[in-house]
């Protein structure tokens, strides 16, 4: 299960992502990103209560870095040890704007 907390604060959006992003719960990521990020020149992800991402949530998060390299960017923030050891053996550590 995945519970998504969206706020915009003029054109920057911030989403909270709250459970596991993983191959069912990442067409809702995806919707909920496609839907805001036509409003949204920035992006910030909090990942403060994610406790697990799977390769499907990977794809989502660089699909998302993709668009958002076109505006004003994407950052991370608060993400845990078990979150960031899957980013640093994936590579992804090294494409996306992580805030530690």
């Amino acid at each position: 299960m995945l519970n998504i907390e969206k706020t915009m604060d003029g054109s920057k959006l911030t989403m909270a992502l709250e459970g596991r992003l993983d191959t069912t719960t990442a067409p809702q990521l995806e919707k909920e990103l496609e839907e805001a990020l036509d409003k949204a020149d920035a992006l910030a992800l909090d990942f403060s209560k994610l406790e697990y991402i799977s390769s499907a949530g990977l794809r989502v998060l660089l699909s998302t870095q993709k668009v958002m390299n076109r505006k004003g960017g994407m950052t991370i923030r608060h993400v845990n040890d078990v979150i960031m050891e899957i980013f640093e053996v994936t590579g992804f550590i090294d494409i996306l704007n992580i805030e530690t």
